[in-house]
């Protein structure tokens, strides 16, 4: 039996179209089609990669004598990969669509959790309000609690509906017939969406900050006005957050099914420390914030600690990717 007929073979049994095959191999689809009629052959690389691919031997697929296979895959140091179905593939895209309204959200509470704080504090210090300095604290930190507690909730609880699909993050996979085809074409689907939804969250997020600019232009000494604008503030910036985080998760869950850009096979061989540092940042920022609020008891000007820490954000974020990137180019 020649290579033509025994790729054939191989790739039916594994359910693959020749465009499948040849994304797998990272090829045209013309050149699977050249091997299966017999007018060209792969070259050395090629070869050792639809042995690793179908899990057979170097030797079955180069010589014409061997009628038989001479699978290798179920060897201990060569692990099958998971096969992804068009089943599996359809509820990962259902269930990121859901969370991902849902995480939007969750991080807009964690944005708008201080505003009741500010605000208190403002309308006590100003004499526009009945409760005192203290009362107004303890009034705006229970609130800002109440609100962070319910987002970590809605995190937990996507977190637990994603938890199955995980390893589409972190493990490399295969995919069954017509999955790679469907995420490639409801991808381009979603593109112009993805690009509105990013424009509308860099210009929310970058026009946040006018209420503030106009406060200090109508009355500077105004503590009320002021926090009453860094709220309306907040209240943009969350909506531009929401912008950013629903339609990144779900541009992300079409990359991981086609393990494409910071999903690719190439780059799981390479820890991320992004969402490490995230995490750690924020709770660092929290931290900083409540040290020295409860400190100095000075809880009407602390929440500047928030305004830097937002600030300084996406100068992390940017630097983390550099980093990452160039870490995995090595």
């Amino acid at each position: 039996m020649i290579f033509a007929d025994k790729l054939i073979l191989l790739r039916k049994k594994a359910g693959w179209s020749q465009e499948e095959l040849a994304e797998q191999m990272n090829v045209t689809r013309q050149s699977v089609s050249k091997w299966e009629g017999a007018q060209s052959v792969p070259d050395l690389d090629k070869m050792i990669r639809l042995s690793e691919l179908f899990g057979v031997s170097t030797d079955y697929l180069l010589k014409d004598e061997i009628e038989e296979a001479e699978y290798i895959n179920s060897s201990d140091d060569m692990p099958s990969l998971k096969r992804v179905s068009m089943e599996q593939a359809n509820a990962f895209l259902s269930v990121k669509s859901r969370t991902a309204e849902t995480i939007a959200y969750a991080v807009f509470l964690c944005i708008l959790s201080p505003i009741a704080l500010l605000m208190l504090g403002a309308m006590s210090e100003s004499g526009a309000g009945v409760l005192n300095e203290d009362v107004a604290a303890g009034i705006g930190m229970i609130v800002l609690m109440i609100l962070v507690a319910i987002a970590a909730a809605m995190l937990v609880s996507s977190g637990s509906k994603t938890a199955p699909f995980a390893y589409l993050e972190k493990e490399k996979f295969e995919t069954e017939y017509g999955v790679s085809g469907m995420a490639k074409e409801r991808k381009a689907q979603y593109r112009d969406l993805h690009t509105k939804n990013n424009m509308a969250g860099t210009c929310l997020c970058i026009t946040a900050l006018i209420p503030l600019f106009i406060g200090a232009i109508i009355d500077s000494d105004n503590d009320l006005l002021l926090m009453s604008m860094l709220s309306l503030s907040f209240l943009i910036a969350g909506v531009g957050v929401i912008c950013f985080i629903k339609t990144g998760i779900i541009w992300a869950s079409y990359e991981k099914l086609l393990q494409e850009g910071e999903y690719s096979k190439e780059n799981k061989e390479k820890p991320s420390i992004a969402d490490a540092l995230y995490i750690a940042y924020w709770i660092i920022a929290t931290a900083i914030y409540l040290g020295y609020s409860l400190s100095s008891n000075n809880w009407g000007q602390s929440w500047v600690v928030w305004v830097i820490a937002a600030v300084i954000f996406p100068a992390v974020v940017i630097i983390t990717n550099v980093f990452e990137k160039k870490s995995k180019g090595n």
